[in-house]
């Protein structure tokens, strides 16, 4: 079973007062924080002081991973690429890093990562190869976002599962209905289902990364979406919903 960490506080210190969470709010705003100055330290720790040009050793990302995790890690570091222009940084990580929504705060510099802007991109990179190789999907799996996405295979945005939950079999889901489907309509509403375990549920549509390439769907998939697919009478008894905690 994978590890659960702290959840992260997704909305702004504003929005913490009006809802009464100002103590989620600051418990998340410190652990950012702890992770920020984790990452420096790692860095440091990591650097090969003997290459002018700046190297950083194999294994630097993940004992910030095992801390805190890849959500807070990247949330963090999408964080500090806001500061940087992202000038440097390779370009499946770095949009995998700017994948999250970061709330405006005055406080946010304090949890940016001060670092050698060259070994922070090695940094983010580490980090996203650590990501890919558990065969999660990212931005680059996916086509437009602008596109109509009922009746396709949807990349839902990974910090919309819990950590534990993450896995390729969580983050596919197939758009049935809803207004949010349609790139130019108001609503919001996508009505789907996970490709994982059948399970059914209401997202918005910006809980989505995009359209799921189908150069990249896997085989098994594939098995559920013809399933999902066929004829009423054809599909066997569904399964058991449940099982995902979704933040």
């Amino acid at each position: 079973m994978k590890r659960e960490y702290p959840p992260i506080y997704r909305e702004s210190r504003v929005q913490a007062r009006r809802q009464g969470e100002t103590k989620a709010f600051k418990e998340s705003f410190q652990l950012n924080v702890s992770c920020a100055r984790a990452i420096e330290q790692a860095i440091q720790n990591h650097a090969d002081e003997d290459d002018p040009k700046g190297f950083l050793f194999d294994g630097c990302a993940q004992s910030v991973l095992d801390k805190y995790g890849f959500q807070r890690t990247q949330f963090v570091l999408a964080n500090t690429l806001i500061s940087t222009g992202g000038v440097g940084f390779e370009a499946d990580s770095l949009r995998w890093a700017r994948m999250v929504l970061i709330p405006p705060d005055k406080d946010n510099q304090k949890f940016r990562v001060q670092a050698d802007r060259s070994l922070l991109a090695q940094f983010v990179q580490q980090t996203y190869a650590e990501y890919q190789a558990q065969g999660l999907f990212g931005p680059e799996h996916c086509g437009s976002p602008s596109q109509n996405f009922a009746g396709k295979v949807l990349v839902l945005r990974p910090d919309r599962l819990a950590e534990s939950c993450l896995s390729p079999q969580n983050l596919l889901w197939l758009a049935e209905c809803g207004f949010g489907c349609d790139p130019n309509s108001s609503g919001r509403a996508v009505f789907a289902t996970c490709l994982g375990n059948g399970e059914k549920a209401r997202w918005n549509r910006l809980d989505f990364m995009g359209v799921l390439d189908e150069q990249y769907l896997p085989d098994w998939a594939q098995e559920k979406l013809t399933e999902l697919r066929a004829p009423a009478h054809e599909q066997p008894d569904s399964p058991a919903q449940g099982g995902m905690e979704m933040r």
